[in-house]
């Protein structure tokens, strides 16, 4: 199998107290039930007054450049226009995961005027998701259409797609990727979460000397699904029909430092057409500058950023895959006159247990989340619901 090596990339600079992305979970209601959630639907609005101590929160202890409004889907709270102002107030950006059900022109628009900064639509083929059941990854590419050409009517307005991948569904990220450059003028991010349960045959898990049964978690493994996907595996796949697919910046593991936690390429080009991938100097500029300027570390850009392709190959000359996309891209002098655009794909491979019981997590994670005014991962948020922490893991049959 394809070996990344991990030096070779840039590691993104996101730590606990300074990071690009923060969670806010306004609501663990949701209007859809998908495979693989690691959230308990359940009718759970947090006030307005819980809300803002959960930001006062986050910004009293971490720097952000974006806070992820999700949940839950976030859209189902009453007073999510309001939530929005509120992350806008404090000079974050807020980006709303969604399944989109709930979005309507009209409140886009409301979302538009309190401050939105970016969509994160979550749209797989295993969400029971009304009038799209039994389609596959490929055919749900019209459904992601409709919600990118809303967005780009309402202007300047990020547009991200993420999915999560399941053995069965990691054939179709290729045409996926040929999907997002039809469009990779309005499209700005697409995310790949690969699916990850509870595994009970691996490990035990304790609160201390007790034992826990977590079959009354939600995300607790109840199929035959691979549950060990990597991030590797899908940039091999990938390199299927986008032979220089090449990635600039990463996480690494907890506990296993040559694992991609999260796994960055950036993609230059215009419709129909890439022209070659940001490199690892490329990025660690971009990122260091923002830092520099802003005092935080960039999470989305704006689609008029993204669009400014052209200006990035300034940056040439200290980076090796922005070279050869200028390259390619000044072949054609007409090139001089059409925009070049920036596309970001992340693939996101979430905790792994190893052979030792010990648990893989995402080392400077942006997804951590507050409870009871403590930052927590959001993805295991169920165990601080039932347990009040993290459970600990220990190989089958372990003994102290």
């Amino acid at each position: 199998m394809l070996k990344l090596n991990h030096l070779s990339y840039y590691r993104l600079p996101w730590t606990l107290t300074d990071n690009s992305i923060s969670w806010l979970e306004p609501t663990a209601k949701c209007n859809l039930a998908c495979d693989g959630c690691y959230r308990k639907n359940e009718n759970s609005h947090k006030s307005l007054e819980q809300i803002k101590n959960d930001l006062d929160v986050f910004t009293s202890l971490r720097k952000s450049d974006g806070i992820s409004i999700a949940g839950g889907d976030p859209l189902t709270h009453p007073e999510v226009v309001e939530i929005v102002r509120e992350v806008k107030k404090r000079n974050l950006k807020p980006i709303i995961n969604t399944n989109g059900l709930a979005l309507t022109e009209e409140l886009l628009l409301k979302l538009k005027d309190a401050g939105v900064f970016g969509f994160t639509f979550h749209i797989d083929s295993k969400q029971g998701r009304p009038g799209w059941k039994n389609k596959n990854e490929l055919e749900l590419n019209e459904l992601r259409l409709h919600y990118a050409k809303m967005i780009a009517k309402a202007g300047n307005i990020s547009c991200s797609f993420n999915s999560t991948v399941y053995e069965d569904t990691m054939q179709y990220i290729p045409e996926m990727l040929k999907w997002g450059e039809r469009h990779i003028d309005i499209v700005q991010v697409m995310v790949f979460i690969l699916y990850r349960a509870v595994n009970n045959d691996k490990v035990d898990f304790y609160l201390g000397s007790k034992k826990i049964d977590m079959n009354q978690l939600v995300y607790n493994e109840e199929n035959t699904e691979r549950t060990d996907i990597n991030a590797q595996e899908v940039v091999e796949l990938v390199r299927t029909e986008y032979p220089d697919f090449d990635p600039c910046g990463y996480l690494n593991g907890s506990e296993k430092p040559d694992s991609f936690k999260w796994l960055l390429t950036g993609r230059m080009g215009r419709k129909n057409k890439i022209y070659g991938y940001m490199g690892s100097k490329g990025i660690e500029i971009i990122q260091t500058f923002n830092h520099m300027l802003y005092n935080r570390y960039l999470a989305y850009a704006a689609p008029r950023d993204t669009a400014k392709g052209r200006s990035m190959l300034l940056l040439s000359p200290f980076d090796k895959g922005l070279r050869k996309t200028a390259s390619k891209y000044l072949r054609n002098p007409l090139n001089l006159f059409r925009k070049l655009h920036y596309q970001s794909i992340m693939i996101i491979q979430p905790v792994d247990f190893l052979k030792d019981g010990r648990q893989n997590m995402c080392d400077g994670c942006p997804d951590i989340t507050v409870w009871n005014g403590e930052l927590v991962w959001s993805c295991r948020m169920e165990e601080q619901l039932n347990f009040g922490m993290n459970v600990r893991t220990f190989p089958k049959n372990f003994s102290n």
